[in-house]
Order: structure tokens, then C-alpha cells, then sequence
């Protein structure tokens, strides 16, 4: 926003609400934001979005991080978002099998990898829509395993384990990534490879391939000085990723006893490769 011109206690006001993992919060939480009558309203990821079109059709509403906000009914076209409400989605198309792509390479021999979710998140829903013909196009078993609170994380990974599963793929979400250290420690002790989407996962995860959140956070600050400054979000389009990162940490690789493989430090072109 500083880029825009817009300086936090000068020419601007900002007030935060956090939910902490607990998406029960989100309407009451939407709710005092309203009662502040904000001139625009941001919001990340899915559960938050629905809670603040819930709650409004008049305040301007900026969202981040989104994978299909015509499929979950927030906008009537990426193009024409109509309402009140526009942002930032996440990509479209098969983000569950480039992770198991990825998470292949690494762990050749895998055929069961199982995958975390939460079902009360419905951008999670969304994917696994996508679960039946990746297994069917890569050759591999692709059993779910779900928590909904923290304290559900340490019965999917022994479920994962249960069955046998080689790797693991963790969708992710507020509560997944509010538990970041819990469940990288629950794949390491379980001895799960995982692949993550978020770059909190890194520092002791073994991949993060996902969106470059950050740029989608710096483009959102786009979105809210347009907005501020006279346009509608109906007259705003919603923008697609355009960077993606991938970070593959050296030393889970090594505890796991894995070879990083060298075409995996050649990505695709837009990538950003860490270590």
C-alpha cells in the first residue's frame, strides 16, 4: 500500500481480525469488521471470503488466494465478477497432480500417497474433484485422510501410516498452516515425505510447491487502492497466479534418506527453486 501512496496512521487506517485456525470465528469476526464500516474489506483464503460476502453486499471486498471463486459462487465470471467482491484466485487446473508429480520425483517408487485434507474447507472439496483421474492418469493409489482440528492432524497421519502410504500430500488451509510445525514434526516422525503449498512449511517440511503468496498478497494492495480510489470490484477482474515457487529443504531430504534428483533444481520456467 506504501507503494500506492497509502501510509498506515497518516492517510490510512487498518484493523485486523484473526481466527486462529478456528473457522467457527469467521462470521462473528466479519461482524465487527462490518460495525467498523471499512471502505474495503480483505480477506484470505476461502472460508474467509464466504464469511465476508456472508455478511455484506455493499462493502467492497478484496480476497487472496481463492482456487475457483466462480465454482464456490463469490463471483459470475473471473472477468465479471459482478457485486461486490473481486481478488486474487489461486490456480486452476491440476494442482493436486503436478504435487504428485513432483513428489514422485523424489520418492521414484511411490504408489500410495495419501493426501490431508479438511473437509470443512471448501476449496479442498474443489481439489478433490480432481482426485479420481490424476490417480487414473499417474498409476497411483491416492487414499484421503482428514482432520478438521488440530488434534484430528495426529489421527490422519496415523491413518496415512496405516495404510501404508509412501508420501503424502497436505492440502493446505488456516488450520493446517496455523499447525505448520506440528504437522511437518507428525510427517517427519511418521517418516511421510510431503509436499506443502505454503512456505511457512519450508523451514522443516520437505517440499512447498504452491502459489507465490506473497505476490498475490502485493498484487491485493493493487486491488484495495483502486478500490479506495473509485473503482468498483465489479469493474475489476479476477487475475490468475503468475508465479509459483518450489523449495525443496536439503536437510529433511537427507533425514528421509532421499536423493534430490537434478531435474528438480531445473523447474518450470516461473518456478523459484530454494533450498
Amino acid at each position: 500500500m506504501r507503494d500506492h501512496g497509502w501510509v498506515e496512521g497518516k492517510n490510512l487506517i487498518t484493523d485486523r481480525r484473526y481466527a486462529e485456525g478456528h473457522d467457527e470465528r469467521l462470521p462473528a469476526l466479519a461482524a465487527e469488521l462490518i460495525a467498523l464500516k471499512p471502505d474495503v474489506l480483505v480477506g484470505s483464503g476461502p472460508q474467509v471470503a464466504v464469511a465476508l460476502k456472508s455478511a455484506t453486499a455493499t462493502i467492497p471486498i478484496v480476497f487472496v488466494a481463492v482456487l475457483d471463486p466462480v465454482g464456490m459462487g463469490l463471483v459470475q465470471s473471473l472477468s465479471r465478477p459482478g457485486g461486490n467482491i473481486t481478488g486474487l484466485a489461486t490456480s486452476a487446473g491440476s494442482l493436486v497432480g503436478k504435487q504428485v508429480e513432483i513428489l514422485r520425483e523424489l520418492v521414484p517408487g511411490a504408489s500410495k500417497i495419501a493426501l490431508l485434507v479438511n473437509p470443512g474447507n471448501p476449496m479442498h472439496r474443489l481439489l478433490l474433484a480432481e482426485v479420481p483421474s490424476t490417480a487414473r492418469n499417474l498409476g497411483v493409489a491416492l487414499p484421503i485422510v482428514e482432520a478438521t482440528t488440530a488434534e484430528e492432524l495426529d489421527t490422519a497421519f496415523a491413518s496415512a501410516a496405516a495404510q501404508h502410504a509412501d508420501a503424502m500430500v497436505v492440502f493446505g488451509d488456516s488450520l493446517i498452516t496455523q499447525e505448520a510445525p506440528r504437522v511437518t514434526a507428525l510427517a517427519a516422525n511418521h517418516h511421510l515425505p510431503a509436499i506443502y503449498l505454503f512456505r511457512a512449511f519450508a523451514p522443516a517440511g520437505l517440499i512447498v510447491y504452491g502459489v507465490d503468496y506473497a505476490d498475490l498478497v502485493r498484487r491485493a494492495g493493487d486491488y484495495v487502492d483502486k478500490i479506495l480510489r473509485g473503482t468498483k470490484p465489479a469493474d475489476l477482474p479476477v487475475e490468475q497466479p503468475t508465479k509459483f515457487e518450489l523449495i525443496i529443504n536439503m536437510k529433511s531430504a537427507k533425514a528421509l534418506g532421499l536423493t534430490v534428483p537434478l531435474v528438480a533444481c531445473s523447474r518450470r520456467r516461473g518456478d523459484r527453486i530454494g533450498s
